[in-house]
């Protein structure tokens, strides 16, 4: 069962036209996705999994497990920039070490709507909640990071970090406001309303998905050839990490979470490397901090081991212990 679960993963049409993008690359093959189309897919992805979360969450109460659920979400998003932060400042700057701490305290929509697919390929429904959940846990690690610089850097090169500014540029960060924005929508959209675009948002999905992640698999491949010149560290720590999050935060939120796809998917949540969000907060507010680092680390190596075996792993310890 648990290897029949690994190899349905691994045959996934998404999950191949992404090693096809990578392949693309390193056959030096002009196979590209053009920027606005990919800009569009994201927008779409992101705009889909909100709305259909938000009719899903239309029919929930709000309960004491969502509460908490939210909760745990806010403190896990806090303590894996800590924890981290110090893990790498023993070999990185506490410039790098503050951006890759929050890069993976932070959440990957993509991941996060790869997650949803894995779900659907075994015939199973995410609960709606789950979406607000992600959207929650995109800012407070950001903040985390950056207040870990702040706190941390011996020089005074470069402007102060304001308070205002990184809770501001967290909140308002495009990704976050339409995946938080579709979701009230679709709570508040009437149901034969919402029927309409129904097509829409559910029966091309999949579709959009497999593009949307051989231009992944494309810009992966890039990524990586920039990070080799780093060695072995940065390679180990995005594989490591996301295994220990992962299983210890999958695990701990079965003390709070009853069902299944809610808990795999807090895994995977907690597993994920932000290479979206955070990027963009650390070239406005941390110039110091090395993109050759923590872009790849997320994008070219965290990602794709999240949807090849972080998923099926995840999955299998969780469904170990119902």
């Amino acid at each position: 069962m648990q290897l029949d679960l690994l190899i349905q993963n691994l045959s996934n049409p998404a999950l191949l036209f992404f090693i096809l993008g990578i392949i693309a690359v390193y056959v030096k093959s002009d196979l590209e996705i053009p920027a606005n189309s990919s800009k569009f897919i994201s927008l779409y992805l992101l705009f889909a999994i909100g709305f259909k979360g938000g009719q899903a969450l239309k029919t929930e109460s709000f309960t004491l497990e969502i509460a908490g659920t939210m909760g745990l979400g806010i403190v896990v998003s806090l303590l894996i920039p800590i924890f981290t932060f110090f893990v790498l400042k023993r070999r990185m700057s506490v410039y790098d070490a503050g951006a890759i701490s929050a890069a993976y305290g932070s959440v990957s929509a993509v991941t996060f709507i790869t997650g949803v697919a894995y779900l659907e390929s075994m015939e199973l429904t995410m609960r709606g909640y789950m979406v607000a959940i992600m959207a929650l846990m995109e800012a407070p690690a950001i903040i985390a990071g950056l207040m870990l610089i702040q706190l941390y850097k011996t020089d005074n090169s470069g402007p102060k970090i304001k308070k205002r500014d990184i809770i501001s540029h967290s909140l308002t960060n495009g990704s976050v406001l339409l995946i938080l924005g579709s979701l009230i929508i679709g709570m508040l959209a009437d149901s034969k309303q919402a029927e309409g675009i129904k097509p829409f948002t559910n029966e091309l999905f999949a579709g959009f998905l497999a593009i949307f992640l051989l231009d992944m698999g494309i810009e992966s491949g890039r990524k990586l050839k920039a990070m080799i010149q780093f060695g072995w560290y940065p390679f180990v720590f995005a594989i490591v990490i996301p295994i220990i999050n992962g299983v210890v935060f999958g695990l701990l939120s079965t003390l709070i979470i009853t069902d299944l796809t809610s808990q795999f998917m807090f895994a995977v949540l907690a597993a994920s490397a932000s290479y979206i969000a955070v990027p963009a907060a650390m070239k406005i507010t941390v110039p110091q901090a090395n993109p050759g680092l923590y872009l790849p680390m997320a994008l070219a190596v965290t990602f794709p081991f999240n949807i090849t075996f972080g998923m099926p792993l995840y999955f299998m310890v969780l469904s170990a212990v119902q």
